[in-house]
């Protein structure tokens, strides 16, 4: 005999709880209020109010010297100096500079035109003060080395200034221009070295005829050096450096014949002992026996200004 199963009755839910009668009553009141407020436009015109004032909180001295004292005080020097510190910034700083972004924007600013005009008007102003200090010492030096040179050989002393270059300026623009021209002879010689090195099995064999021509080829090239430069421009590059100018009757433009007497007479000059410059140091337009065979002068490009030399 089956039993018969016994209806469950369903679970009665807990009582609900009586609100007490004044939070009713200031429920329905703030209820409507708030309709109240919102059909008067009353809401807006708080909600304006306020972001004014919290405006007005913000712009005010109180806020800056605030956070002025916020941001100058130890704590924020702390939490910037970790952050610095901190392995993922170095991480991120490395991945930053080796992204391929990064080495194109490099390449982008330096390949700026601006860039290269910046850094050439750089350069070209530091070289051309370096030439001045150079020309400034290189003309009190003229004037010291006639003073001595007069003294000695009892010459009277020059009385006036003069706008011709003296044996200090010209021996450095000599210099220079020798410098040029063996680099280029150097590099030249080394190239065909190389070559001989190739082509010809025994290069040691051939060292004396190879002297022989390479002196020719340096004596021929530093008589086309300076006869080109001073035909052309009355001016080498070591000239051209050191401020001083070849002058004939008033004019730049020596000539190839004029260049060539020149030339002659430097080599006349030079033979016996360098006795044909001593006219420069000796003569009131310091002219050397190159200058008196060719009839011209070596000026100063520009007179020595006050100061040119820095203290």
């Amino acid at each position: 005999m089956s039993e018969t199963p016994v209806p469950r009755k369903p679970a009665s839910s807990p009582p609900r709880r009586r609100v007490p009668l004044p939070a009713r009553i200031f429920g329905r009141g703030a209820r409507g209020a708030g309709q109240l407020a919102e059909a008067a436009g009353l809401d807006r015109a708080v909600e304006q109010a306020t972001e004014e004032a919290v405006v007005r909180a913000v712009e005010s001295e109180a806020m800056e010297r605030a956070l002025a004292r916020v941001l100058d005080g130890p704590v924020v020097d702390q939490a910037v100096k970790r952050a610095l510190e901190s392995e993922a910034v170095d991480q991120a700083w490395e991945r930053l500079l080796a992204s391929d972004e990064a080495q194109k924007l490099v390449e982008r600013i330096a390949e700026a035109p601006e860039i290269r005009a910046a850094i050439a008007s750089q350069s070209a102003g530091l070289l051309e003060d370096v030439a001045r200090q150079i020309r400034a010492i290189a003309r009190r030096l003229d004037d010291a080395v006639e003073r001595v040179l007069r003294t000695v050989l009892f010459r009277r002393r020059r009385s006036d200034p003069t706008d011709t270059a003296g044996l200090v300026s010209r021996a450095l623009a000599f210099g220079i221009d020798l410098a040029l021209l063996n680099a280029g002879f150097f590099a030249a010689s080394a190239l065909v070295g190389i070559a001989a090195s190739v082509f010809l099995p025994d290069p040691g064999g051939v060292s004396t005829p190879a002297l022989v021509v390479g002196t020719g080829t340096w004596i021929a090239a530093g008589s086309a050096y300076l006869l080109i430069f001073w035909s052309l421009a009355g001016q080498t590059p070591g000239m051209r450096f050191l401020g001083v100018v070849i002058d004939a009757d008033g004019s730049r433009e020596i000539g190839f014949r004029r260049a060539v007497r020149r030339l002659i007479g430097l080599v006349l000059a030079a033979i016996p002992f360098g006795l044909g410059f001593l006219g420069v140091a000796l003569g009131e337009r310091r002219r050397g026996l190159q200058d008196v065979i060719a009839r011209t002068e070596v000026l100063y490009v520009e007179p020595l200004r006050p100061g040119a030399i820095l203290a």
